[in-house]
């Protein structure tokens, strides 16, 4: 076989997606021969080498090679998108930016507008006293000034948390094809409404929100409502319907998916649970209708008898009640055996002001979130027992095991410890102790970027100016039993 001329070989290149090594050795040697310079190009047209800036190339070649393009152990066609052990870049994957309504913007601009004033007069005044021009009136116009400024700082903080809210629909309008296609796959009627779209809700949020959502939108049509012929026989039309509706109350934003299905009936909640080997018989004997639907949410638990790429793989409900809690929200389930299912979110409108309760260690000031606190308890030596060697106490005939703080976080225990905090976290209460606490308190959370301890979700300042470290529960109890 004749080797292909140079415009033979440009013309397959073009051609194919796949230019083989033969065929660009074959052009590259053609194009040496047509220039007359041989092998070497840069001796022949004078140039120079320096080894260390062409060693400097080739590592940035390799580094970017690394990120971007193909490895030489990737083998065409094999390897689409990410390799595995490939690292992320920061953000990436998210949306960083927001849309914002220039109203909102305007807003928060004349606000800053009279802080400022605001601040000239308070220098004035200051002036004033430094001086000693100190008159009557002075100190009944610092108290006004403050005030004004207080509230002015407050309208603030409300306009520029506005800016972070977006229409709560812009999430929702990914869920109808889904819907769609799944009730297809199932041999399905429904039909799935949205209301109330225009609720805000804080953009990064928003994100988080998403696989919850998913999961329980996909439960509703997989396990919620009946295949037409079951409708039928139960008397029912043959569209079923789920609903996604989200609403505003208060500082809070209500979630609800509801669906009118065959609904859950707690004692076969219960027998799949001991059958599943999640609780004993014993325990379960004891548990009451509304608890039996709170096993929904335990690790494991699904009442598909077969696995499929949609259910029965015990992985679900227990993600989702962790990721609300994540976002300081909880879930609530409300169901009428025949009739259907409601799954309700309650979730914080922000989580950029974070209300906490503030415990003291110490000189040292810690914030646990209110959301989790039941109640605030003291504590005496006489009330603690010593069970299976863990500390537990009594409340109200319950027993719970008595956690220390200083414990947890790894400090020498402390001798006072005599307040203790009743906690509720996912299905486990216990008692978190401590030397006292501060009261209660809203706070913005300050990450710490280059170092973070075990167990601090951040950090915020009191307003007597002392750093208060914010504890992340859910890293505090990794591997500790506490039921």
């Amino acid at each position: 076989m004749s080797e292909p001329t140079l415009n033979q070989s440009t013309e397959n290149v073009a051609a194919s997606p796949v230019v083989t090594a033969q065929v660009v050795n074959h052009v590259w040697n053609q194009f040496q021969e047509k220039l007359s310079i041989g092998d070497d190009i840069s001796a022949q047209v004078g140039l120079k080498r320096d080894p260390e800036r062409i060693a400097a190339a080739a590592a940035e070649e390799d580094s970017a090679r690394d990120i971007f393009g193909r490895r030489t152990t990737d083998v065409p066609g094999d390897t689409v998108g990410r390799r595995d052990g490939d690292a992320l870049v920061a953000g990436e994957g998210k949306d960083t930016t927001i849309r914002v309504d220039a109203a909102r913007l305007d807003e928060v601009l004349t606000l800053s507008g009279e802080i400022g004033l605001t601040k000239n007069r308070l220098n004035h005044i200051r002036t004033q006293i430094i001086q000693g021009r100190i008159e009557p009136e002075t100190f009944k116009t610092l108290d006004n000034i403050a005030t004004q400024l207080d509230l002015l700082v407050m309208n603030l903080q409300s306009a520029v948390m506005k800016t972070r809210m977006q229409p709560i629909g812009s999430l929702f309008k990914k869920y109808p094809r889904m819907v769609g296609e799944l009730a297809s796959s199932l041999g399905k009627n429904v039909e799935f409404l949205l209301v109330g779209e225009s609720a805000e809700l804080d953009k990064t949020m928003l994100e988080d929100l998403n696989d919850p959502l998913v999961h329980l939108v996909r439960n509703a049509v997989d396990h919620g409502v009946e295949t037409v012929e079951q409708r039928k026989t139960a008397g029912k039309s043959d569209k079923s319907v789920v609903q996604l509706e989200a609403r505003q109350e208060g500082d809070h934003i209500l979630i609800t998916v509801t669906d009118d299905g065959r609904g859950m009936h707690s004692d076969l909640i219960r027998n799949r649970a001991i059958e599943k080997g999640l609780i004993t018989s014993e325990v379960a004997g004891k548990l009451d209708d509304e608890q039996c639907l709170e096993l929904i949410f335990l690790p494991g638990f699904s009442t598909k008898d077969q696995v499929s790429s949609i259910s029965g793989r015990g992985v679900g409900l227990d993600v989702v009640k962790t990721n609300i809690q994540k976002l300081n929200g909880s879930i609530d389930i409300h169901t009428e055996p025949g009739n259907g299912t409601r799954f309700t979110l309650s979730l914080p409108l922000t989580l950029a002001i974070l209300p906490v309760l503030i415990l003291r260690l110490g000189d040292q000031s810690f914030a646990v979130p209110l959301s989790m606190v039941r109640e605030i308890i003291s504590i005496t030596p006489e009330q603690l027992q010593n069970i299976s060697g863990r500390s537990t106490m009594v409340v109200r005939g319950e027993v719970l095991p008595v956690l220390s703080l200083s414990h947890l976080i790894g400090w020498e225990a402390s001798a006072k410890a005599d307040v203790g905090v009743l906690m509720q976290f996912g299905n486990n209460n216990f008692i978190l102790s401590a030397d006292g606490f501060a009261g209660h308190d809203d706070v913005v959370i300050k990450p710490l970027d280059t170092f973070r301890p075990k167990g601090v979700a951040g950090v915020t300042m009191s307003s007597e100016g002392d750093i208060v470290l914010i504890l992340d529960i859910k890293e505090l109890l990794d591997g500790i039993a506490v039921k």
